[in-house]
């Protein structure tokens, strides 16, 4: 059979499939880079294997999402005044202030510099929206192409405003927004501090006496001090665009469907709403075999086995010092260790340690022969890690990869070290620990067995609710009443000041009542003296 005639019986084969599940449609994309766009590719792979109609918004500035590559995947690349090498410099820039010239344990010093960060982004953002609104041939052809739904990535703001102005349903793709201000202020979502741990708190579930004080002085920071984006300024914007008086927190909060990319195994149980759904570690899969030379530098560790060593795709310069550090606990171990490096080869560096500057991670912790995985606690690594069953070391840099592996060494399934003091020592010591103390792999495994007991994987649940919102024209059957209440409704604040009214009209009356018969009787009593 040709090429051709395969490439159409696939095509009726998805058309079909489409057609008989009533969900065939037309997704518009709003996306964020890095790791956020790994996530969101996987899930929009799917929907085009379902015969969906795919087409992402692309600024031209885009680091790494890839408009070239053949995936049945539409992309619709609007110009902006930044360039891709501006882009790429500022997200590097940032991660290597945060990661390598402040401590996170400075709290006075890091969480102003996060702050300082998201406001330049939420600013890169907005010039992004206003080059894509403002490019009249592009939304015109937007509104008339007749989109089902909108899937955005809630930390990349714009998306919120695509699906009003379009008049269709949105759907959130995220891991968590800073103080999970979306999520409470938009999404209705409940936090109660006394059990649910703050993001960046890095404090487990179960909190002593004093780990509740800070988780609750750790919300209120968020609450009243931190910002994330410029609000004021989306505000402003969003009203121009529309041509009425709306709010950014308006508009999310009119999001259809929360596709949180977290679950149970790494979580701590807190409450959810039915628009919120868990599909953390989607892009999990089975692993497949490694390139030859990979293979047999793997074969070669005998018993011993191997370390995958992966710090993610965004950190590119280590200093000297700490690299040496590390090679030099690397060497001193006896299994064989594949390092993702790109940069100067340490001088500590030993003969069983290999650096390669891309390595196919979810293949190697799904190889029989991987006994530890050094991280640093991206999302991503994690949900591969317990997917697989294999124990860590974290060495966590920013972001919620603290939050990652406290999470982690709660369980019982990590190490965590900082990775600006840890010493050799430290680190080998703690590689010891989670390859031979037997616990780690029981733990470890005792999450992937939750993480695969599940009605649904994760890819299918989030594609799912897709076609869900596709089906039904939105989603707001499962939007708490919460969205149409004051503040001082939503806190019943007018319902206790009315009961306090009944209360104290009642008990007023009452000793009125008391006070009246009381007289009453005292005058009889004096009258009766008299007589």
């Amino acid at each position: 059979m040709s090429v051709k005639s395969v490439s159409v019986l696939l095509l009726l084969l998805q058309l079909s499939c489409c057609y008989r599940s009533g969900s065939c449609g037309k997704v518009l994309v709003w996306p964020m880079e890095f790791s956020h766009w790994m996530n969101m590719k996987t899930i929009l792979d799917e929907l085009v294997q379902k015969g969906h109609e795919i087409t992402v918004l692309r600024s031209s500035a885009s680091v790494l999402i890839d408009h070239k590559k053949q995936s049945g995947i539409k992309f619709e690349t609007f110009s902006t005044t930044s360039t891709k090498e501006e882009l790429d410099v500022f997200f590097t820039n940032w991660v290597n202030i945060l990661i390598n010239d402040v401590s996170r344990e400075k709290y006075w010093e890091y969480f102003p510099l996060w702050q300082k960060f998201f406001l330049q982004y939420s600013e890169i953002y907005e010039n992004f929206c206003k080059d894509l609104v403002l490019n009249k041939k592009l939304t015109t052809k937007l509104q008339e192409s007749g989109f089902d739904v909108v899937f955005a990535d809630a930390i990349a703001p714009c998306g919120e405003l695509l699906a009003e102005f379009l008049k269709i349903p949105l759907v959130y793709s995220l891991r968590f927004t800073p103080g999970y201000t979306y999520e409470k202020y938009s999404g209705g979502l409940l936090f109660p501090p006394s059990y649910v741990p703050a993001i960046t708190s890095v404090i487990s579930g179960q909190m002593t006496f004093t780990e509740r004080v800070k988780n609750m002085l750790w919300m209120l920071y968020f609450d009243f001090w931190f910002q994330t984006f410029n609000v004021k300024k989306w505000d402003q914007f969003y009203s121009e665009v529309l041509g009425r008086p709306v709010s950014f927190y308006e508009l999310v909060g009119k999001a259809d469907i929360w596709l949180i990319r977290s679950y149970w195994d790494l979580e701590f149980p807190r409450p959810l709403l039915p628009n919120f759904e868990f599909v953390g570690g989607l892009q999990c899969k089975p692993a497949k075999p490694l390139p030859k030379e990979m293979e047999d530098f793997v074969q070669s560790s005998g018993e011993e086995g191997v370390v995958v060593f992966s710090l993610g795709s965004m950190v590119s310069n280590m200093t000297e010092e700490r690299t040496n550090v590390i090679a030099s606990a690397l060497a001193q171990l006896p299994q064989k260790v594949l390092w993702r490096f790109d940069g100067k080869e340490p001088n500590t560096l030993g003969p069983n340690t290999k650096l390669y500057k891309w390595m196919p991670q979810n293949d190697l912790l799904g190889h029989p022969k991987t006994k530890a995985f050094i991280t640093h606690g991206g999302s991503n690594g994690i949900y591969e890690a317990i997917y697989h069953g294999i124990p860590m070391v974290g060495l966590p840099l920013f972001s919620e990869q603290p939050d990652n592996i406290a999470y982690m060494a709660a369980k019982g399934a990590a190490v965590r070290l900082d990775w600006k003091t840890m010493s050799s020592a430290d680190l080998l010591s703690a590689l010891k620990t989670v390859i031979n103390d037997p616990s780690y792999k029981e733990n470890i495994m005792k999450l992937s067995r939750i993480h695969h007991d599940q009605l649904m994987k994760p890819l299918d649940r989030a594609v799912f609710w897709i076609e869900y919102v596709m089906r039904h024209k939105g989603a707001k059957h499962l939007r708490v009443a919460a969205h149409d209440l004051t503040w001082y409704q939503y806190h019943s604040l007018d319902v206790i000041g009315f009961l306090l009214a009944c209360v104290t009209i009642i008990t007023y009356l009452v000793i009125k009542c008391c006070l009246f018969v009381y007289q009453k009787l005292v005058m009889t009593g004096k009258k009766k003296k008299r007589d």
